[in-house]
């Protein structure tokens, strides 16, 4: 973002159009979210799950070039807690990855790390917590992860606390801060993945500035959220109930995410995401359109471009 000076940039991703998977016939052709992005205002995008969009970056490149799109980070799956082991599982996928994403000039790798329940069936595929051996593993493969993408490709790490994962709430949030290298990870702060966690956006950017490498902009849907939390209902299934809201009908106040986001005085992007998997294919866009204008009208350095 060299290009750039102090600005929170809105950019957009497959998610908003329903996408989650490289390939699923319920989800959005990639040509027709490229048109739409284009269309809906947006500059800039995620590349999503690696598979979705062509891979040959010749290709890519033309198709965002004739969208007039850039490309602001891909996105990777990690598993560290579950052994040193892991990093032979997750880098060659994180390898392609990274080449896709440099290849485009995006600069940020978002991180997820692996649910601990099923995120389409709900399942509970390990435990929900970790002891001090799994914590350590998870930071000493992100630590490596981070370092060998900064020197092999350039790119930063941003890792993204997420619903149904070992790091969603505060302290899980922080325990992370506190035992990994900020000069190789740093948060992409999901807003609406933190509300669902009962983590603070506001007192993370206030708390961490130094740390707030990259933004996911989502809300939630306070009662559907309640309804959630009383249930103990999972991710899948509360995606499906509608727990994410559209702007600016939700939580957290993004108008107040975005001013203490610009009082930080750096460059940053601001993604939208609206989890809406499955979803019909002409619902996404005109969230898209209207997420966009209100975005935009909340902040003084607030741009797509």
């Amino acid at each position: 973002m060299s290009d750039i000076e102090n600005k929170l940039i809105i950019g957009t991703a497959p998610d908003s159009w329903g996408v989650w998977f490289a390939q699923d016939p319920k989800q959005t052709p990639w040509q027709r979210f490229l048109d739409e992005a284009a269309e809906s205002g947006y500059k800039w995008i995620e590349l999503g799950p690696y598979g979705y969009l062509p891979t040959d970056p010749v290709r890519l490149a033309d198709e965002l070039k004739a969208r007039g799109l850039r490309a602001s980070a891909g996105t990777v799956f990690t598993a560290f807690h579950r052994g040193v082991e892991q990093w032979d599982l997750a880098w060659e996928p994180a390898r392609q990855v990274a080449e896709l994403t440099a290849a485009m000039g995006g600069e940020h790798i978002v991180v997820i790390p692996a649910m601990w329940r099923d995120d389409v069936t709900g399942e509970a595929v390990e435990s929900g917590t970790l002891d001090d051996r799994q914590w350590s593993d998870l930071f000493t493969g992100h630590n490596r992860l981070g370092k060998v993408l900064a020197t092999e490709f350039g790119l930063k790490q941003q890792f993204h606390p997420h619903a149904d994962s070992h790091v969603g709430g505060q302290s899980d949030i922080e325990h992370l801060l506190a035992e990994t290298d900020p000069e190789l990870l740093n948060l992409c702060l999901d807003t609406g993945h933190a509300q669902y966690c009962g983590a603070d956006s506001l007192e993370l950017i206030r708390k961490y500035p130094e740390r707030i490498g990259y933004l996911h902009l989502k809300q939630i849907n306070p009662e559907v959220l309640a309804m959630v939390n009383a249930d103990n209902m999972t991710w899948a299934a509360a995606n499906l109930a509608g727990v994410m809201s559209e702007p600016p009908g939700g939580l957290p106040d993004l108008s107040a995410v975005i001013e203490a986001v610009e009082a930080l005085n750096k460059p940053i992007f601001g993604i939208v995401e609206q989890d809406m998997y499955p979803v019909k294919f002409d619902v996404p866009m005109p969230i898209a359109q209207r997420t966009r204008e209100y975005l935009l009208s909340c902040g003084s350095r607030t741009t797509v471009s």
